[in-house]
């Protein structure tokens, strides 16, 4: 195979199916055909983040999925954040995610800083 940057849907399409293949053959990566394999990944990638970006995600509704994964409720964030009405205010986004509160639930939930500050 020929290694091409990706400039169509049709080669895109290749480069999945023949990525497919290469993971069936459970190609080591040590290998020629695993180097390939690698620069592949990264075609598709660059591809994709031109192509289909992803935006990120809101950062109160992460905080709150992370809220109910770890069963943590509004009152457990009182001590931690504020009083009631401020921890509510901010879930609830009648007051701005501060750099401060984006820290503690940076440290609290391990949310990534680059989505807190979306």
């Amino acid at each position: 195979m020929i290694l091409k940057t990706i400039k169509t849907d049709e080669q895109y399409e290749e480069y999945l199916d023949w990525i497919d293949i290469q993971f069936d053959k459970k190609v080591s990566s040590d290998s020629l055909e695993g180097e390939n394999l690698q620069i592949v990944l990264l075609l598709i990638k660059a591809y994709e983040d031109k192509h289909y970006p992803v935006s990120m995600p809101d950062p109160i509704e992460v905080v709150k999925l992370k809220m109910l994964e770890k069963g943590i409720k509004n009152k457990d964030l009182v001590g931690i954040i504020g009083s009631k009405g401020y921890v509510s205010s901010i879930l609830s986004r009648r007051k701005p995610l501060t750099l401060e509160i984006a820290k503690i639930f940076y440290h609290q939930f391990g949310i990534p800083a680059d989505v807190l500050l979306s």
